[in-house]
């Protein structure tokens, strides 16, 4: 017998790399399992959160929406019905006017005066810091706090900015008493609190490269040319976010408006004429003070369809404005 017949015969290296990689192909998706359990039972209170909070009450006004309840009998099924009173509802019309309102003169003008803010607070003088600080800082003060403040400023009688516009001789509004002036004096307390918009505004302009205003000032272009083809440009993107977000905000106010005209009145109360009527009150009114919740689910479930075609319409719009990277 040879010698070689007598040896035992070796597993070739090829074999070796066959084997191992299974096992090691095993091992990636058991790491891979483990990994996916420990996130997602890290993540498991923001899930419960999330299904019990939201989740479910969100499946269950829309149940809601197609019934009669109000909260202390069974729910009961009435189709459509909720859907078609919104159609002769005169307080509904009221509301949607309001609130478009705001949002069509609160949103650009409160983007435009946080972008001017930006702008101030992004040029490098002595004391900058302090001037970031004190604009931010209205923002982080609580809304009731706020609107208390201002209802107080803006008192026909005795308030601070009557006394200063009667002093230049100009006629002091009926801010909280005339349906006139019950808008802008809730846009006015927006827009001092737009300091969280202006800080987002300066972090874009401190991404614009310096080197692009330098070669803008080389070829004679000056600070109006610069802002319109080298600053616009590069913070379309963030601007787009504000868009949104600001919109949103607006189309669901409620705090500010619900405070200002709850002064000697009762939660029915939504300013003279319902001239602060929005629609967030409109959908609380009929939830928690008329008890029909059916309805105000439809309400509810008509503003989220209005929020949902408004966004949808505001993105696809962007890729002729917006401009990323280069």
């Amino acid at each position: 017998m040879s010698i070689q017949a007598r040896l035992p015969l070796r597993p070739s290296s090829s074999t070796k790399a066959e084997g191992a990689a299974p096992q090691q192909g095993s091992g990636r998706r058991r790491t891979a399992r483990r990994d996916q359990k420990y996130g997602l039972l890290f993540a498991s209170p923001w899930l419960i959160g999330f299904v019990a909070f939201i989740g479910l009450p969100i499946i269950a006004s829309a149940f809601y929406s197609f019934t009669s309840f109000n909260l202390f009998q069974s729910p009961e099924f009435v189709g459509f019905a909720n859907y078609s009173q919104l159609l002769a509802d005169d307080r509904f019309y009221k509301a949607v006017f309001n609130t478009f309102f705001l949002a069509l003169f609160g949103v650009p003008l409160g983007l435009a005066l946080a972008l001017a803010l930006a702008l101030l607070l992004n040029v490098n003088v002595k004391g900058q810091p302090l001037y970031r600080a004190v604009i931010y800082l209205p923002t982080i003060i609580p809304t009731i706090v706020v609107v208390y403040v201002w209802r107080w400023l803006l008192n026909a009688q005795y308030g601070f900015i009557n006394e200063a516009i009667s002093t230049i001789g100009l006629h002091r509004p009926l801010w909280l008493d005339d349906p006139m002036w019950t808008k802008p004096a809730i846009l006015i307390i927006g827009f001092w609190t737009i300091g969280g918009t202006a800080v987002i505004y300066l972090a874009a302009l401190k991404e614009v490269p310096a080197e692009l205003h330098e070669a803008a000032k080389v070829d004679g272009a000056g600070p109006f040319l610069r802002f319109r083809h080298i600053v616009w440009p590069a913070i379309t993107p963030v601007t787009l976010f504000q868009v949104v977000v600001s919109l949103i905000a607006y189309l669901q106010m409620f705090t500010q408006p619900y405070l200002l005209a709850q002064e000697g009145r009762n939660d029915v109360g939504a300013g003279p004429n319902d001239s602060m009527l929005t629609y967030a009150m409109y959908v609380y009114q009929n939830a928690f003070v008329y008890l029909k919740m059916g309805y105000a689910s439809a309400l509810a479930w008509v503003l989220f369809i209005l929020i949902l075609v408004l966004t949808f319409i505001i993105l696809k719009s962007s890729k002729r404005w917006v401009h990323y990277g280069n």
